[in-house]
């Protein structure tokens, strides 16, 4: 099971050395030297809960959201890969984990193909606001719990409130060597977005 989980994560992620990957769209709305402040237009994900006490979550939620994308969908249809793969606390749940991929912009509720894997959740993530701390370096949960921690400080001096659970977000394969890699930590914030100041 192990070896079958690495295989799917290591294929899942094979392309993003060698091509760029779609992502959300987003627009920067301030630049500090702890953070970034982007409002992100509205996206669609595919996500899944995984409890944190299995053996390798991540792994496990890769190798099932893999699996929808590659064609366990009711059209057996092949979906590309997208960044990133998100993660966060399960809010219903203190001992589970959301991991998500977001969809393809070509994509709607209505045109996505519907998973044969009925833990797959198909979600709208709304427009928001997000406060985003990026940084380099392996996927251990104590560099991502260092970083999550300096942008709640950051944002606690700058008064600024956080209306979200962390949110880790993960932009490259097992084939990118860590110091190339992007990682991200962020919050919603309550900010006025641009839309609203129109």
């Amino acid at each position: 099971m192990l070896q079958r989980i690495l295989a799917t994560t290591l294929l899942l992620f094979a392309t993003t050395t060698i091509m760029a990957n779609e992502e959300p769209e987003y627009t920067v709305l301030q630049t500090t030297a702890d953070f970034e402040i982007r409002q992100y237009e509205e996206y669609i994900v595919a996500e899944v809960d995984i409890e944190r006490n299995m053996n390798d979550a991540s792994g496990s939620a890769f190798q099932i959201l893999a699996g929808y994308i590659f064609g366990d969908n009711n059209d057996r249809e092949k979906m590309n890969m997208t960044a990133p793969v998100e993660s966060r606390p399960d809010s219903a749940n203190d001992e589970a984990s959301t991991y998500a991929f977001v969809m393809e912009k070509k994509f709607s509720l209505d045109t996505l193909p519907k998973p044969n894997d009925p833990r797959i959740r198909l979600q709208t993530r709304s427009q928001r606001v997000m406060a985003v701390r990026r940084y380099s370096g392996a996927w251990s949960e104590s560099s991502y719990e260092k970083h999550r921690n300096k942008l709640l400080d950051a944002l606690r001096a700058a008064k600024i409130e956080v209306i979200s659970e962390p949110v880790w977000a993960r932009y490259n394969g097992p084939f990118t060597p860590w110091p190339m890699r992007r990682n991200e930590v962020m919050f919603e914030i309550a900010y006025q977005p641009l839309s609203a100041a129109r």
